[in-house]
Protein backbone atom coordinates (compact mmCIF):
# COMPACT_ATOMS: atom_id res chain seq x y z
CA UNK A 1 0.00 0.00 0.00
CA UNK A 2 1.16 3.19 -1.04
CA UNK A 3 2.05 5.72 1.59
CA UNK A 4 1.39 9.60 0.85
CA UNK A 5 4.07 12.21 1.20
CA UNK A 6 2.00 14.07 4.14
CA UNK A 7 1.85 10.47 5.95
CA UNK A 8 5.94 10.44 6.22
CA UNK A 9 6.07 13.49 7.17
CA UNK A 10 3.59 13.60 9.87
CA UNK A 11 5.45 10.07 10.93
CA UNK A 12 9.21 12.11 11.24
CA UNK A 13 7.49 14.53 13.06
CA UNK A 14 5.99 12.12 15.68
CA UNK A 15 9.94 10.81 15.98
CA UNK A 16 11.35 13.98 16.68
CA UNK A 17 8.92 14.85 19.32
CA UNK A 18 9.71 11.54 20.99
CA UNK A 19 12.63 11.62 21.16
CA UNK A 20 13.21 15.38 22.38
CA UNK A 21 10.45 14.04 25.46
CA UNK A 22 13.00 11.73 25.94
CA UNK A 23 15.96 13.42 25.85
CA UNK A 24 13.58 16.39 28.53
CA UNK A 25 12.76 13.47 30.51
CA UNK A 26 16.44 12.65 31.21
CA UNK A 27 17.39 15.79 31.97
CA UNK A 28 14.54 16.24 34.84
CA UNK A 29 15.77 13.38 36.12
CA UNK A 30 19.41 13.87 36.42
CA UNK A 31 19.15 17.46 37.77
CA UNK A 32 21.34 18.69 34.90
CA UNK A 33 20.62 21.25 31.81
CA UNK A 34 21.63 17.79 29.12
CA UNK A 35 23.59 14.25 29.41
CA UNK A 36 26.96 15.09 29.42
CA UNK A 37 29.04 13.33 26.73
CA UNK A 38 32.56 13.16 28.13
CA UNK A 39 35.09 16.21 28.94
CA UNK A 40 32.28 17.73 31.16
CA UNK A 41 32.48 18.98 35.01
CA UNK A 42 32.56 16.37 37.55
CA UNK A 43 30.24 16.36 40.54
CA UNK A 44 32.23 17.88 43.75
CA UNK A 45 33.56 15.46 46.45
CA UNK A 46 32.00 15.90 49.72
CA UNK A 47 33.71 18.52 52.18
CA UNK A 48 36.12 17.39 54.42
CA UNK A 49 34.87 17.25 58.13
CA UNK A 50 38.87 17.19 59.17
CA UNK A 51 39.77 14.80 62.14
CA UNK A 52 37.80 13.63 64.90
CA UNK A 53 38.71 15.12 68.19
CA UNK A 54 39.56 13.64 71.14
CA UNK A 55 36.57 13.84 73.65
CA UNK A 56 37.16 15.63 77.30
CA UNK A 57 37.23 12.96 80.26
CA UNK A 58 35.49 13.55 83.12
CA UNK A 59 36.57 11.57 86.33
CA UNK A 60 34.60 11.28 89.39
CA UNK A 61 37.15 11.53 92.17
CA UNK A 62 36.70 10.64 96.00
CA UNK A 63 37.28 13.86 98.49
CA UNK A 64 36.99 12.25 102.08
CA UNK A 65 39.85 11.36 104.53
CA UNK A 66 40.27 8.00 103.40
CA UNK A 67 41.24 8.85 99.95
CA UNK A 68 43.48 11.89 100.26
CA UNK A 69 45.93 12.79 98.95
CA UNK A 70 44.63 12.10 95.33
CA UNK A 71 46.09 11.56 92.06
CA UNK A 72 46.16 13.35 88.88
CA UNK A 73 43.90 16.80 90.30
CA UNK A 74 46.91 18.93 88.92
CA UNK A 75 46.65 18.18 85.48
CA UNK A 76 42.78 18.86 85.53
CA UNK A 77 41.80 22.25 83.48
CA UNK A 78 38.79 22.03 85.37
CA UNK A 79 37.94 20.65 89.14
CA UNK A 80 34.41 21.14 90.08
CA UNK A 81 33.54 20.99 94.02
CA UNK A 82 29.71 19.49 94.29
CA UNK A 83 28.07 18.67 97.33
CA UNK A 84 26.50 15.50 98.30
CA UNK A 85 24.90 13.32 100.89
CA UNK A 86 25.78 14.49 104.47
CA UNK A 87 26.69 17.91 103.72
CA UNK A 88 30.27 16.11 102.27
CA UNK A 89 31.62 16.98 98.95
CA UNK A 90 32.72 15.11 96.35
CA UNK A 91 34.57 16.42 93.27
CA UNK A 92 34.34 15.92 89.36
CA UNK A 93 37.75 16.48 87.72
CA UNK A 94 37.92 17.75 83.81
CA UNK A 95 40.58 17.06 81.65
CA UNK A 96 40.81 18.73 78.05
CA UNK A 97 44.15 20.16 77.39
CA UNK A 98 46.39 17.57 79.21
CA UNK A 99 46.51 13.83 80.82
CA UNK A 100 47.59 12.22 83.22
CA UNK A 101 49.02 9.02 83.86
CA UNK A 102 46.41 8.26 86.36
CA UNK A 103 43.61 10.05 88.42
CA UNK A 104 41.77 8.73 91.81
CA UNK A 105 40.25 7.36 93.86
CA UNK A 106 37.43 6.64 91.30
CA UNK A 107 33.77 7.27 93.11
CA UNK A 108 30.33 7.50 91.93
CA UNK A 109 28.47 9.90 89.91
CA UNK A 110 26.00 11.55 90.82
CA UNK A 111 22.99 13.04 89.17
CA UNK A 112 24.15 16.53 90.01
CA UNK A 113 27.11 15.63 86.85
CA UNK A 114 24.22 14.41 84.26
CA UNK A 115 23.19 18.40 83.36
CA UNK A 116 26.46 19.70 84.47
CA UNK A 117 29.31 17.92 81.86
CA UNK A 118 26.65 17.73 79.15
CA UNK A 119 28.63 21.04 78.04
CA UNK A 120 31.75 19.48 76.89
CA UNK A 121 30.20 17.99 73.97
CA UNK A 122 29.55 14.21 74.66
CA UNK A 123 32.54 13.54 77.22
CA UNK A 124 33.67 10.44 78.55
CA UNK A 125 32.85 10.03 81.83
CA UNK A 126 34.94 7.43 84.43
CA UNK A 127 33.03 6.60 87.52
CA UNK A 128 32.76 3.74 90.12
CA UNK A 129 28.80 3.19 89.14
CA UNK A 130 25.94 5.42 90.86
CA UNK A 131 22.84 4.55 92.49
CA UNK A 132 19.94 2.40 90.66
CA UNK A 133 17.55 5.19 90.56
CA UNK A 134 19.98 7.68 88.33
CA UNK A 135 21.57 4.85 86.17
CA UNK A 136 18.78 5.03 83.22
CA UNK A 137 19.16 8.78 83.48
CA UNK A 138 23.18 8.76 83.04
CA UNK A 139 22.57 6.15 80.39
CA UNK A 140 19.89 8.72 78.60
CA UNK A 141 22.83 11.46 78.32
CA UNK A 142 24.97 12.10 75.62
CA UNK A 143 27.93 11.10 77.75
CA UNK A 144 30.27 8.29 77.04
CA UNK A 145 29.91 6.17 80.46
CA UNK A 146 32.96 3.97 81.61
CA UNK A 147 33.09 2.38 84.64
CA UNK A 148 36.05 -0.46 86.02
CA UNK A 149 33.55 -3.32 84.93
CA UNK A 150 32.87 -2.14 81.70
CA UNK A 151 36.15 -0.88 80.75
CA UNK A 152 38.53 -3.20 83.08
CA UNK A 153 41.73 -2.78 81.49
CA UNK A 154 41.30 0.70 81.61
CA UNK A 155 41.51 0.88 86.00
CA UNK A 156 43.64 -0.23 88.61
CA UNK A 157 43.25 -0.80 92.17
CA UNK A 158 46.40 0.27 94.83
CA UNK A 159 47.77 -1.13 97.75
CA UNK A 160 48.41 1.73 100.22
CA UNK A 161 44.35 1.98 101.18
CA UNK A 162 41.17 -0.07 101.59
CA UNK A 163 38.22 -0.50 99.04
CA UNK A 164 36.57 1.63 97.99
CA UNK A 165 39.04 4.82 98.11
CA UNK A 166 42.05 2.90 96.07
CA UNK A 167 40.56 2.65 92.46
CA UNK A 168 42.41 4.58 89.90
CA UNK A 169 41.81 5.12 86.48
CA UNK A 170 44.42 5.44 83.00
CA UNK A 171 42.84 8.32 81.12
CA UNK A 172 44.63 7.31 77.89
CA UNK A 173 43.06 3.78 78.12
CA UNK A 174 39.31 5.66 78.01
CA UNK A 175 37.31 5.39 74.70
CA UNK A 176 38.28 7.67 72.13
CA UNK A 177 42.01 8.98 73.32
CA UNK A 178 44.15 7.53 70.77
CA UNK A 179 42.93 10.27 68.62
CA UNK A 180 45.61 13.12 67.14
CA UNK A 181 43.37 15.90 67.98
CA UNK A 182 42.49 17.23 71.63
CA UNK A 183 39.13 18.73 72.19
CA UNK A 184 38.45 22.37 72.06
CA UNK A 185 39.07 24.49 75.16
CA UNK A 186 37.17 24.26 78.10
CA UNK A 187 38.39 27.10 79.78
CA UNK A 188 38.34 30.65 78.86
CA UNK A 189 41.46 31.93 79.56
CA UNK A 190 42.30 35.41 79.32
CA UNK A 191 43.39 38.81 80.76
CA UNK A 192 41.36 40.00 83.83
CA UNK A 193 38.70 42.60 83.99
CA UNK A 194 39.27 46.08 85.65
CA UNK A 195 38.77 46.92 88.81
CA UNK A 196 38.09 43.77 91.78
CA UNK A 197 38.85 43.97 95.07
CA UNK A 198 42.05 42.15 96.95
CA UNK A 199 41.21 38.88 98.36
CA UNK A 200 44.23 37.23 100.03
CA UNK A 201 41.82 34.35 101.46
CA UNK A 202 38.35 33.07 101.26
CA UNK A 203 36.34 30.84 102.43
CA UNK A 204 33.68 28.62 101.38
CA UNK A 205 30.93 26.39 103.54
CA UNK A 206 29.25 23.38 103.13
CA UNK A 207 27.15 21.80 105.57
CA UNK A 208 29.98 19.17 106.34
CA UNK A 209 33.04 20.75 104.53
CA UNK A 210 34.97 23.96 104.61
CA UNK A 211 37.21 25.37 101.84
CA UNK A 212 39.37 27.79 102.56
CA UNK A 213 41.68 29.87 99.53
CA UNK A 214 44.76 31.56 100.10
CA UNK A 215 46.72 33.53 97.91
CA UNK A 216 50.60 32.35 97.02
CA UNK A 217 52.14 34.78 95.09
CA UNK A 218 55.24 32.79 95.10
CA UNK A 219 53.02 29.67 93.09
CA UNK A 220 50.56 32.22 91.18
CA UNK A 221 47.20 30.79 92.55
CA UNK A 222 45.63 30.12 95.85
CA UNK A 223 46.66 27.32 97.96
CA UNK A 224 43.63 24.83 98.57
CA UNK A 225 42.44 24.05 102.35
CA UNK A 226 39.95 21.46 103.21
CA UNK A 227 38.76 21.27 106.73
CA UNK A 228 42.13 23.01 107.96
CA UNK A 229 44.15 20.59 106.09
CA UNK A 230 46.28 21.38 102.85
CA UNK A 231 44.60 19.32 99.47
CA UNK A 232 47.62 17.63 97.96
CA UNK A 233 48.52 15.16 95.10
CA UNK A 234 50.73 12.66 94.89
CA UNK A 235 52.30 13.76 91.93
CA UNK A 236 52.55 17.87 92.63
CA UNK A 237 52.15 18.56 96.08
CA UNK A 238 49.94 21.02 97.40
CA UNK A 239 46.89 21.50 95.17
CA UNK A 240 47.04 25.15 93.42
CA UNK A 241 44.37 26.70 91.76
CA UNK A 242 44.87 29.35 89.33
CA UNK A 243 41.44 30.54 89.68
CA UNK A 244 38.62 29.96 92.07
CA UNK A 245 34.49 30.40 90.90
CA UNK A 246 32.58 30.70 93.56
CA UNK A 247 29.27 29.36 91.53
CA UNK A 248 25.92 29.55 94.01
CA UNK A 249 23.18 28.09 92.51
CA UNK A 250 20.36 26.30 93.55
CA UNK A 251 20.67 22.91 95.52
CA UNK A 252 17.56 20.76 95.09
CA UNK A 253 16.81 17.32 96.29
CA UNK A 254 17.60 14.67 94.21
CA UNK A 255 15.17 11.14 92.54
CA UNK A 256 14.70 9.39 95.42
CA UNK A 257 18.40 8.59 96.30
CA UNK A 258 18.67 8.67 100.39
CA UNK A 259 22.23 8.73 102.42
CA UNK A 260 22.03 6.80 105.65
CA UNK A 261 20.66 9.48 107.23
CA UNK A 262 17.32 9.39 105.27
CA UNK A 263 17.56 12.76 103.22
CA UNK A 264 17.68 13.00 99.63
CA UNK A 265 20.56 12.83 97.80
CA UNK A 266 21.35 16.73 96.22
CA UNK A 267 21.89 18.14 93.09
CA UNK A 268 23.51 21.22 92.28
CA UNK A 269 21.91 22.99 89.50
CA UNK A 270 23.83 24.41 86.71
CA UNK A 271 21.39 25.46 83.83
CA UNK A 272 20.25 28.60 84.74
CA UNK A 273 21.99 31.92 86.02
CA UNK A 274 23.35 33.36 89.77
CA UNK A 275 25.45 35.13 91.48
CA UNK A 276 29.39 34.30 91.63
CA UNK A 277 32.49 35.38 92.58
CA UNK A 278 36.21 34.96 90.87
CA UNK A 279 39.27 34.59 92.55
CA UNK A 280 41.84 35.11 90.48
CA UNK A 281 45.61 37.25 91.01
CA UNK A 282 45.01 37.62 94.52
CA UNK A 283 41.78 40.30 93.60
CA UNK A 284 38.10 39.07 94.31
CA UNK A 285 35.43 39.96 90.76
CA UNK A 286 32.19 39.44 91.74
CA UNK A 287 29.27 39.15 89.02
CA UNK A 288 27.23 36.40 88.03
CA UNK A 289 27.05 32.91 85.69
CA UNK A 290 24.96 31.94 82.81
CA UNK A 291 23.78 28.75 81.36
CA UNK A 292 20.92 28.98 79.17
CA UNK A 293 21.07 25.02 78.11
CA UNK A 294 22.73 22.25 78.81
CA UNK A 295 25.10 21.90 75.92
CA UNK A 296 26.12 25.71 76.13
CA UNK A 297 29.18 26.41 78.68
CA UNK A 298 28.80 28.31 81.95
CA UNK A 299 30.00 31.56 81.57
CA UNK A 300 30.64 34.47 84.11
CA UNK A 301 30.45 38.25 83.36
CA UNK A 302 30.68 41.16 85.85
CA UNK A 303 27.96 43.14 87.21
CA UNK A 304 28.32 45.30 84.16
CA UNK A 305 28.24 42.71 81.58
CA UNK A 306 31.70 42.69 80.73
CA UNK A 307 33.45 38.65 80.58
CA UNK A 308 35.15 37.47 83.73
CA UNK A 309 37.96 35.07 82.12
CA UNK A 310 40.16 32.66 83.90
CA UNK A 311 43.73 32.67 84.38
CA UNK A 312 46.21 30.78 82.22
CA UNK A 313 47.95 28.91 85.15
CA UNK A 314 46.95 26.23 86.66
CA UNK A 315 43.36 24.27 86.96
CA UNK A 316 40.06 26.09 87.32
CA UNK A 317 38.26 25.15 90.60
CA UNK A 318 34.43 25.79 90.83
CA UNK A 319 32.72 25.15 93.60
CA UNK A 320 29.02 24.63 93.41
CA UNK A 321 27.91 26.62 96.34
CA UNK A 322 24.77 27.15 98.00
CA UNK A 323 23.25 29.82 97.83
Amino acid sequence: MAVSKSAVQLIAAVAVFVAAAVVVTLVLLSGGDAPDRGGGQQPSPPPETGPERRPVVVVKVDNVDQARPQTGLSAADIVYVEPVEGGLTRLAAVYASELPEAVGPVRSARETDIALIEQFDRPVLAYSGGAPEIEPLLRNAPIELVTDRMRPEAFFRGHDRPIPHNLYVRPDSLPGQDRDTGPAAVVDAGAAPEGGRAAADHEVAFRAAGYRFHWSEADGGYRVVLNGTPVTTTEAGEVVAGTVVVQRTEIREGRQVRDSGGRFSPVAVSVGRGEATILRDGRAFEGEWVRENRGDPITYRTESGEPIRMSDSGPVWVLLAPR
